[in-house]
């Protein structure tokens, strides 16, 4: 009997679900392949994480989509980098969900899987490539890659992880 009411008060216990880590708007994001850190906007209203690249030319090798590219960061990096394509994402333009027009304008960009490291947790991250040059944070961190990271953002604070060491 004991062993019984000792099993169902185990039953009984809330399953605690594992708190997410929270980050503040702003984090700095290594991405070791290019062995570059970045300052990220952490963005829970965009889905995917984005890359600021230059010079973004597809092409085939052995059968399989690749990209070749630039990364678009202010050191202004010429090394050329080439990256096998996991998929291609649309993406709508936020100008046009307004209008009255019947054709949406979607860009389409090539994805690519890159580790990334975070405070001291490393993950592999769908990313398309985009110029984000206009924009003050070279890369942007998804609700995707968020979830990954298991992730939760205040948007009130910036930098709360340790600088990236994976």
């Amino acid at each position: 009997m004991k062993s019984l009411l000792a099993l169902l008060s185990l039953v009984a216990l809330p399953i605690m679900a594992a708190e997410p880590t929270l980050y503040g708007r702003y984090e700095y994001i290594q991405l070791p392949e290019f062995g570059e850190t970045f300052k990220a906007k952490m963005d829970t209203g965009a889905l995917t994480a984005s890359l600021s690249a230059r010079d973004i030319e597809t092409f085939t090798r052995d059968g399989e989509d690749w990209v070749r590219f630039r990364l678009g960061d202010k050191a202004e990096n010429n090394k050329v980098y080439e990256h096998k394509v996991a998929r291609i994402s649309k993406i709508k333009n936020r100008a046009d969900e307004d209008d009255d027009k019947d054709e949406t304008s979607v860009a389409k960009r090539p994805v690519v899987e890159l580790q990334m490291c975070l405070g001291n947790v490393k993950r592999t991250v769908e990313v398309n490539l985009t110029d984000r040059s206009s924009f003050n944070y070279p890369l942007l961190i998804g609700a995707k890659a968020l979830r990954k990271f298991d992730a939760a953002v205040n948007p009130a604070r910036r930098y709360t992880a340790d600088k990236p060491d994976c």
